[in-house]
């Protein structure tokens, strides 16, 4: 029994809906810190700087255990790997709230970041089992709307409780979502027929395969941009329009509004045409992220254009689309590593946004290093294209 079949359900949007929710747990775990960088320094008592060895663990985690879990799981069934995957992120950030020091707390970080990129992998193919296939990636996309709306109500929420009652309070609440979403997904969520052929060395061929590396390589590097003007757009906009500090959370909200509407416009995009609707999203990135470097001296286009900067997360619906289109056999592994790229972008968007600032240029120069990132992710997805097309000859 193939998996679309044995995935059918009579509600699907419930299902989306519950598998979002997991989404919102794990976006709000990874962004939530950030607003929390003074409070973990000051009660484990380490140096501001130093609790970015945390993040970095996250992200980590979630590069390595994108392909790990998805390989040694490949013969569980995709629900009970979904509740296996959402246990193991409660117990993550339950045991972060009660972490006695700062190394035992890095440490917790890495191996709540392990489930992250499978959990979603896993949840996108299930999404898109239950409807007709040419609404995959609007599937995908609800799905993805736990993530953004993470941004736009659960970071701001959790760092608001964190700031006022203890960071702690934050990641237990996180681990609370993700027991309610496992219960859920156990009582919701249709079980499915075990791929009798499925293994892990069937899951790692996707690590071979021409096509999903390419697609691969155009999350790491286009959707770098993005993450290239987030990470600095709270300085950038107080050093360059004088923008006052409590204006933070209402820059944030704007971004998480236009990741919203990025996940939306870009699902519909790509179940139209989903080659196009990369390339087009890619271009679009491109603009918006080079024009941020001269909206930012203007605080409220400044603050407009961060809205367009969130809408960049249309790229995540398509390239997951893309991804099962490609995958083959190694659906999950391709799915998973959709995810584990996206951290890739993080890192290395930032990474280079930093160096920037810190050799003297304007804080408003990570929109250039973010379009110039849009630009290598379209050169990437042209040369997959132009690969792809000569394979067929």
């Amino acid at each position: 029994m193939s998996d679309r079949t044995a995935s059918k359900v009579t509600h699907p949007r419930l299902v989306e809906l519950i598998l979002a929710l997991g989404g919102f747990g794990i976006g709000t775990s990874e962004f939530a810190i950030m607003g929390l960088v003074n409070r973990v320094a000051h009660d484990l008592q380490v140096p501001i700087p130093d609790v970015g060895y945390a993040i970095s663990s996250y992200a980590l985690g979630v590069v390595v255990g994108a392909p790990l879990i998805a390989a040694l799981a490949a013969r569980i069934p995709r629900r009970g790997l979904l509740i296996g995957l959402m246990l193991l992120f409660a117990i993550g950030n339950l045991a972060s709230a009660l972490a006695p020091s700062f190394g035992s707390f890095v440490l917790l970080r890495f191996m709540a970041g392990l489930p992250h990129g499978a959990y979603f992998g896993v949840a996108a193919l299930v999404a898109a089992a239950a409807v007709p296939i040419d609404q995959r990636a609007r599937a995908v996309g609800r799905v993805m709307l736990g993530l953004s709306t993470a941004n736009l109500i659960g970071a701001p929420l959790a760092t608001w409780g964190g700031n006022l009652f203890g960071w702690q309070v934050a990641f237990a609440g996180v681990g609370i979502v993700a027991l309610l979403t496992a219960l859920l997904i156990r009582l919701v969520v249709p079980a499915q027929a075990i791929d009798a052929n499925a293994s892990p060395k069937r899951e790692f061929t996707a690590l071979i395969k021409p096509r999903v590396l390419f697609t691969l390589g155009v999350g790491c590097i286009g959707f770098g941009g993005m993450f290239a003007v987030f990470s600095y757009v709270i300085p950038t906009l107080t050093e360059q329009a004088d923008m006052r500090e409590a204006l933070g959370p209402l820059v944030l909200a704007v971004f998480g509004v236009g990741t919203m509407l990025g996940n939306v416009i870009g699902a519909r995009l790509a179940d139209r045409n989903l080659l196009r609707a990369i390339s087009t999203i890619l271009i679009w990135c491109l603009i918006v992220q080079g024009l941020f470097y001269f909206a930012a001296n203007s605080l409220w286009l400044g603050i407009f254009f961060v809205g367009l900067v969130g809408t960049s997360v249309a790229l995540g619906p398509a390239l997951q689309t893309r991804l099962m289109d490609v995958a083959e056999d190694a659906q999950t592994m391709a799915a998973s590593l959709n995810h584990a790229a996206f951290n890739g972008a993080n890192a290395i968007g930032a990474a280079l946004a930093g160096v920037t600032v810190k050799l003297g240029f304007a804080w408003s120069t990570t929109g250039l290093v973010g379009a110039a990132l849009a630009a290598g992710g379209l050169v990437i997805f042209y040369i997959g294209l132009r690969v792809e097309r000569c394979n067929q000859m």
